[in-house]
Formats: structure tokens, sequence, C-alpha cells
């Protein structure tokens, strides 16, 4: 070990510096290569894994700072929903609805010359229920009879409204003929959807054999 170290010592200053810098370069290179560079992929790795990290925590945080807003909204929503339910009868209560509707009229003064049910029209969660109606009275009975229509609790709706004037034979020449359509909605139940839909198929094929 002397004798090398002597050597060393024994040679020129520059190669002393070139063999000092080159033992250097040497550590650095058994460091990289033995300790650093493997872990260069793990380090990296564990990066992004900490970054999706942070952002999911801050996803987090913004959730649950809004938690209070979404449970008001959930509330309101099913609310909106129980509304819409009480407003749009089922089939048992389609009837009552009717007969109500009926009933409406004759409180009105009027006179109920047709009050027929037309064949439900299907839609994706429920059905229109047309009815056609043809009273005679006065205007401001029309007018009354119209005006507790809207009122009531169900949802119905009245179009195509047409009036026509007295006859000359009629006993009561203020006493007109009103004539209109009264629709109104009930929910489809699941069963109710899955037949409709099936029927709705089995047309389309039989559509398609035809072609």
């Amino acid at each position: 070990m002397n004798e090398l170290v002597e050597r060393i010592m024994d040679m020129p200053v520059r190669q002393r510096v070139l063999m000092l810098v080159g033992l250097v370069f040497f550590v650095f290179f058994i460091y990289a290569y033995m300790i650093y560079w493997p872990r260069v992929d793990q380090i990296v790795s564990m990066r992004a894994d900490l970054q999706v990290k942070v952002e999911d925590l801050e996803k987090k945080k913004a959730v649950a700072a809004n938690l209070g807003k979404a449970r008001k909204e959930l509330e309101d929503l099913r609310a909106a929903l129980r509304k819409a339910v009480a407003q749009l009868p089922d089939t048992k209560e389609i009837p009552d609805l009717l007969s109500g509707i009926s009933a409406v009229a004759r409180e009105s003064g009027l006179d109920i010359a047709q009050f027929r049910q037309r064949p439900e029209i299907y839609r994706d969660f429920y059905a229109e229920v047309p009815v056609e109606i043809l009273v005679r009275g006065t205007y401001f009975q029309v007018a009354e009879f119209f005006n507790q229509v809207a009122g009531l609790t169900r949802i119905v709706n009245v179009k195509d409204i047409g009036m026509k004037g007295p006859n000359a034979v009629e006993e009561d020449p203020i006493k007109l003929q009103t004539s209109c359509s009264a629709t109104t909605f009930r929910f489809l139940d699941e069963e109710e959807r899955e037949r409709i839909r099936a029927e709705r198929e089995a047309n389309k094929k039989k559509k398609g054999r035809k072609r």
C-alpha cells in the first residue's frame, strides 16, 4: 500500500490530477449505476401517484364542501316528484277523476249532452286520457266550468273549444252548445310499460314482414 502511495506521489502533478478526476468519475458512475438509475422509474411513478392522490383529495374536498347543497337539491327533486305523482292519477283513480269533471260541469249549471272517454295515448312513462265533452249552457256557466277544472288538484288540459249559438227552436235563447276535449294524464307502472314496449315491437315486426 505504501509503495502504491509512493508511486503515485512520484508521478507528475498532471498525471496525479488526471487520476484523481478519473477516480471521481468512476465513483460517480458506480453510484449512478448501482443506486440512482434503478430508482429513477420508481421516483417518477411515485410522483405520478402522488399527483393523482392530490387531485383526488381536492375533488373529495370539493364534494364535501357541496354536500349540503347536493342534499338540498336531492330533497327538492324528491318533493317535485311527489308533487308530480300527486297530480297524475293512477288507473284506479281515473273513473273518479272523470266523474269529478262531470260533477263540476253539473255544478256549473251545464247540461251534459256528451261525455265520452276516448282511447288512451301512451307516452314514455305516462298515458294521455282524452275525453270528448259536449254541454249546453250560458257563456258564464261554461266559463265557470273551465275555471273549476283549472282549479282541480289533478292536471286536466282543455283544448279544441268550440261554441255554437242556440237554434231558433231552443226554449232558452241564451244557452250555447259548447264542445271541447279534456285531457288528463296517468302514470304507467312498470308492468304496463313493459307490455306497451312488447306490443310496439310486435307491431314493428309485423310491418317489417308486410314490406
